[in-house]
């Protein structure tokens, strides 16, 4: 377990402030949904993941994140980092695989990281090993059917080796996601499928951890989903909550008022 000694409250925003740094050097958007899931990352990609297990960011859109917390870990060099978004990057507006440790997979076309991570999940349990397998999804990705096909599987091979994280911001591309295909990321409907299921508030560092470890392996031998509350934008002001930040790349002056908030909030 790679449990850091560092004051989670300053890891989180000095990762904040290097994904504002990412995207404002890059002039992109998909600000927002990266700063919504950075917290469950650090619990789980940073603080938990041992060298056997897998994480597997299914909503690729937050792949500033990401990468910020890959840089962390040294998995990716500062030099590199400073290449995103760039012509002939390795650390594209979404994950491409194969050139980084960390990134086994290209994702960011959502619907298939529970999919893949199950297969990887059920691939354990044949070998009869102890790798745990976490995957992050967002909530408006609960509505393709993939993720319902690979939950049913997961249900049906008893793959409490896997843990589904959900970011439940309650917004996705075009809209609120309980106004757009209803709320697929709800504990009625997970529990009902045969899910082991928690809901935690997903800016909460020690909440989040307690809860992996009181659940993983899942002492029921069902799988888990850990429905996590988060808020879009979290930490700059203007951002949250707000659907454009889906989008929206900073002008100058954003970018430093992100700036101001985050270190007004986290130091």
């Amino acid at each position: 377990m790679n449990l850091q000694t560092i004051d989670t409250a300053v890891l989180s925003g000095e990762l904040r402030l290097k994904i504002l740094g990412l995207y404002h050097a890059a002039n992109a958007g998909h600000i927002g949904c990266s700063l919504s899931c950075i917290d469950l990352m650090i619990a789980t990609l940073i603080q938990r993941k041992r060298e056997q297990d897998t994480f597997l960011l299914s909503k690729g859109h937050a792949a500033a994140a990401l990468y910020a917390c890959l840089n962390h870990l040294g998995d990716i060099s500062n030099e590199e980092l400073a290449t995103f978004y760039k012509n002939g990057t390795t650390l594209p507006a979404h994950p491409a695989p194969l050139k980084h440790r960390g990134i086994p997979f290209a994702t960011g076309s959502l619907g298939h990281g529970l999919p893949i991570g199950t297969g990887i999940a059920h691939a354990g349990k044949l070998l009869g090993d102890d790798s745990k397998v976490y995957v992050l999804m967002s909530d408006g990705e609960t509505n393709e059917g993939t993720t319902w096909e690979a939950a049913h599987f997961a249900v049906q091979h008893g793959l409490n080796n896997l843990v589904v994280l959900i970011d439940k911001n309650g917004l996705q591309g075009f809209g609120k996601t309980g106004e757009v295909m209803g709320d697929t990321a709800s504990v009625a409907l997970w529990e009902a499928i045969g899910f082991e299921v928690v809901e935690v508030d997903g800016h909460n560092l020690d909440e989040i951890g307690t809860t992996i470890d009181r659940l993983v392996v899942s002492p029921t031998g069902k799988p888990t989903v850990i429905i996590a509350h988060t808020v879009k934008g979290k930490g700059v002001s203007y951002m949250e909550n707000r659907l454009e930040w889906h989008y929206l790349p900073m002008t100058p002056a954003q970018y430093e008022a992100a700036v101001g908030d985050v270190r007004t909030n986290y130091f």
